[in-house]
């Protein structure tokens, strides 16, 4: 279980918008400002951007699994990334070889990091 993610961007005034957009529809945004880093959650920052610290090297991708209260929560989140220009690595639907009520969208955050929302709640 984790208690707060933070990842390294690039340009964290594009990142700031991308996740800005796609957490509003799972019920996060901004709620700390802090030395170049913003924290996002529902309530307290669970979530972190900053910008890359020390030499630039080969990125590596990261997987973000947000968690959304609703199907059509995820439909939103998969929308607001695509008004973004995010690439879509998988529209949302149901994913079998998960569990039967796993439904989920997958995009690309503007550092090529594979983001996913999901809902486990039955249609």
């Amino acid at each position: 279980m984790l208690d707060h993610v933070e990842i390294q961007v690039a340009n964290p005034e594009k990142s700031a918008a991308f996740y800005d957009a796609v957490l509003a529809p799972l019920g996060a945004g901004r709620r700390v400002e802090h030395r170049q880093r913003i924290g996002y959650g529902p309530g307290r920052p669970e979530f972190w951007i900053g910008p890359v610290a020390g030499p630039a090297s080969p990125s590596r991708e990261t997987h973000l699994a947000f968690a959304a209260p609703d199907r059509d929560a995820v439909n939103a989140f998969h929308a607001a990334a695509a008004a973004q220009g995010a690439q879509v690595l998988h529209r949302p639907k149901v994913w079998p070889q998960y569990h039967d009520s796993y439904y989920a969208a997958f995009v690309r955050d503007p550092d090529g990091n594979n983001v996913e929302a999901l809902c486990e709640n039955p249609a």
